[in-house]
């Protein structure tokens, strides 16, 4: 980049203008070296100005680079909100865990839509997926990928025993530019009626759609539109995301030895927090904090999480069990 682009940029043109005076300064002096008895006035201005601009000109160049990674960063992401080990307990708790998403996700002014759903017997997510967009969005939830454990007493327990389940939440992010090419031919499609609720489209049309990516047996399925083609946009986009979130994660694997997360390695099966309801704690076992105030962050008051995970500076590593 020259001058003229940081000049351009608006988060440069002070940086830009400030640089272009010290610049002229630096030049009026260098033509006062041909006289002697200027000569080191001069040079002593030119050995001050130097270090300036190399200074200004290294601020620029970050302040560029920052706005390039801003603009680059998803704007859009999947959230998917898998029941695990648990049962009811653990399909209950992913319900609630949708919740605390979607309220937070209301607080921050992202969109929130429901791509599809499997409903628990007692009414809890056996899983669902959602699409978030809006700025910001997946730099504050990339780090909730990964097994959240609960603790607490169910209310179907008659002896006031603690029960432990787990939910597996995984991020995606819906990126401009793709990891993974998918040929046609490795989709295989299928439609039927959407479930649930509805009026006359949704109940008697084939407007669900459900793509098998052959390769790796990925099945993707999409209810929320009420035609079958955008449902198969929406389902072929959650498939990219998903297709290029594993291929990152190869690419993490790899490199692990050289670059490892700060705050965990991404991975759906890592156990990143715990959820005990006795105690009212809420603890992160990668950067090892606690939360008090359980019941108003599962309302959606989860911005000191965020805050803490995205300001983290230290190595991740395995924390202490919570019994």
């Amino acid at each position: 980049m020259d001058l003229s682009d940081f000049k351009s940029n608006p988060r440069t043109t002070y940086l830009a203008q400030e640089y272009e005076r010290l610049l002229n300064a630096k030049e009026e002096a260098e033509t006062l070296l041909l006289e002697d008895s200027m000569k080191e006035l001069a040079e002593s201005e030119i050995a001050t100005l130097t270090p300036q601009l190399e200074s200004l000109w290294k601020q620029m160049e970050d302040q560029a680079e920052a706005a390039k990674e801003a603009e680059a960063a998803p704007k859009a992401m999947i959230l998917e909100i898998q029941g695990g080990a648990g049962g009811d307990e653990s399909s209950l708790f992913a319900a609630e865990l949708a919740l605390m998403y979607q309220n937070y996700a209301e607080q921050r002014g992202w969109g929130w839509n429901k791509l599809d759903e499997s409903v628990s017997d007692v009414g809890g997510y056996k899983d669902v997926s959602f699409e978030v967009k809006g700025k910001g969005c997946y730099e504050a939830l990339k780090f909730e990928t990964g097994v959240h454990r609960v603790q607490r007493i169910p209310e179907t327990e008659k002896n006031g025993r603690v029960h432990t389940s787990t939910v597996t939440v995984s991020v995606m992010p819906i990126r401009a530019t793709t990891k993974v090419n998918i040929p046609a031919s490795d989709l295989e499609f299928e439609t039927s009626r959407s479930g649930g609720a509805g009026g006359q489209n949704v109940n008697k049309v084939e407007t669900a759609v459900r793509i098998i990516h052959k390769p790796t047996g990925i099945a993707i399925r999409c209810t929320i539109e009420r035609s079958q083609l955008k449902n198969r946009e929406r389902a072929l986009e959650m498939l990219q995301a998903k297709l290029d979130q594993l291929a990152q994660e190869e690419d993490d694997k790899k490199h692990s030895d050289e670059k490892r997360s700060q705050v965990g390695t991404g991975d759906r099966s890592e156990k990143i927090r715990t959820y005990n309801y006795p105690q009212d704690r809420i603890t992160d076992h990668r950067i090892r904090q606690s939360w008090h105030g359980l019941p108003k962050i599962m309302e959606g008051q989860m911005g000191p999480i965020v805050e803490a995970l995205q300001n983290f500076t230290g190595e991740f590593g395995e924390a202490g069990e919570e019994e």
